[in-house]
This record gives C-alpha cells, sequence and structure tokens, in this order.
C-alpha cells in the first residue's frame, strides 16, 4: 500500500519546485478551506489540514497570509469541488481533483488533456472504488517501532507503519489524520515529512518503455491544469 511514498512526493516536489504553480495551488486550497468555516486553524480542521500540507511544501508563509487575509476580508469567490475519474496507458487509474470557479473550463480541459495523452474519461465511480482514502503521515529520525510505541501509547488506530527511505511513514483513516498528528507532537515530533490526506490505490501496476513515457506526458498536462488540485494514480515508478 503506498509504497516508495516518498519518491513520489518527492519527484512531484522537484518538478513544481522550478514553478510557482503549487503555491498558486495552495493559494486557492487554503482560501477554499478558510471560507468553509473561520479562517483560524485551531476551529477549522479542514484548514488546519491544508496548512500542515503547504508547510511540507516549504509554502511560503506570505503566500499564506495573503490567502487567509483574503478569506478574513472581502473575497467573495465561489469554487466548486469537483472530481473526475479517468484511465491512462495499460491499465493505468486516474483520480482528479478540482476546484474551480469556472466549471463550464474545468471539465472540458480535463477531458482534453486525457484525450491528447492517450487516456480517456470514464463515469463518475468507475476508478474510485479501486482507491481508499487515507491519510499519510511522514516523520525521520524514528524507527517504526518508535513510531508504532508513540501511536500505541497515544491510542490511535492506524492501518500501517512504514519505512521508506529515510523516513517512517504512518497510514491511517481519514478522520485520524490530526489524532496522529497530535500524538506526534506530544512526542515531540513536531516536523513532518508528509502530511497529507490522499487517495490510496488498492493494487498498483508498473508502467514501462513507451506506456510510462506516455503516462507521465498525461499526469503532467493534468498536473498543469489551473483547476486542478491533486491527481492520484494506480502506478509505481521504477526507481
Amino acid at each position: 500500500m503506498g509504497r516508495k511514498w516518498n519518491n513520489i512526493k518527492e519527484k512531484k516536489a522537484s518538478k513544481d519546485a522550478n514553478t510557482s504553480r503549487v503555491y498558486a495551488k495552495f493559494g486557492v486550497e487554503i482560501y477554499v478551506a478558510a471560507k468553509k468555516g473561520e479562517p483560524d486553524p485551531e476551529s477549522n480542521r479542514a484548514l488546519k489540514v491544508v496548512l500542515e500540507r503547504a508547510k511540507t511544501y516549504n509554502v511560503p508563509k506570505a503566500i499564506i497570509d495573503r490567502a487567509l487575509d483574503k478569506a478574513k476580508g472581502s473575497g467573495d469567490e465561489m469554487y466548486e469541488e469537483l472530481r473526475y475519474e479517468g484511465f491512462g496507458p495499460s491499465g493505468s487509474m486516474i483520480i482528479v481533483d478540482a476546484l474551480t470557479n469556472n466549471v463550464n473550463r474545468t471539465a472540458p480541459e480535463v477531458r482534453s488533456a486525457f484525450n491528447k495523452n492517450g487516456g480517456n474519461m470514464g463515469v463518475s465511480g468507475s476508478v474510485a472504488y479501486m482507491f481508499d482514502p487515507t491519510a499519510v503521515i511522514g516523520v525521520e529520525g524514528k524507527t517504526s517501532d518508535e513510531v508504532l510505541e508513540i501511536m500505541l501509547e497515544a491510542d490511535v488506530d492506524v492501518r500501517d507503519i512504514l519505512e521508506e527511505e529515510d523516513a517512517v511513514i504512518v497510514y491511517a483513516e481519514p478522520d485520524q489524520f490530526h489524532a496522529v498528528q497530535e500524538a506526534f507532537k506530544n512526542a515531540g515530533v513536531t516536523d513532518f515529512t508528509v502530511a497529507e490526506l490522499t487517495m490510496l490505490a488498492q493494487n498498483y501496476v508498473t508502467l514501462e518503455g513507451d506506456a510510462a513515457v506516455q503516462f507521465e506526458k498525461l499526469i503532467d498536462a493534468l498536473e498543469d491544469l489551473e483547476d486542478v488540485q491533486q491527481v492520484y494514480h494506480n502506478v509505481e515508478f521504477e526507481e
């Protein structure tokens, strides 16, 4: 489950590091989360999750503050949360989550990205049933046994604890996201390599050759879209 999570995150972060795209998308996500409730992470759990994610991607404080100020002030943009599902080369499956202020723009752009890069969009539910909503939280400087002890002492239920590269990754139900983080913080761990609410595939495929190249082009095209916030898939990349 979710193997090589750190490798996947580092690959994405490396690609995004050379652009302002990731920061712009976080700005929208923070704004939307803040508008759903109070613009205070201590009373708005959805906002707190987004801010924790932003921290692991090193989103500048100025971007965060600007989005929060907009939500507190006169910002009245309305965004809709949309999910698209589809298929890529050789049995690969893809979920695309978007935040948009123009539905008529987003759907055609997502469909075009699929069609032009060897994929096709499916109907709602055609792919999502093969993925599980999951909280993924990673830390460094601990062994899996130490992390297990921390979770047991805090009486937090988790699905799995795996050592991946130089980090230990905790996989849990989405509603345990904050409980896992609080358990770590109470144990003196405040920095996280990963802090995500994501969709993990139940089964993974490995693509080779032209199929792998085509798949990466498809994912890049989807992630390049302004309204797309997250792209989930069932492909493991060869190291």
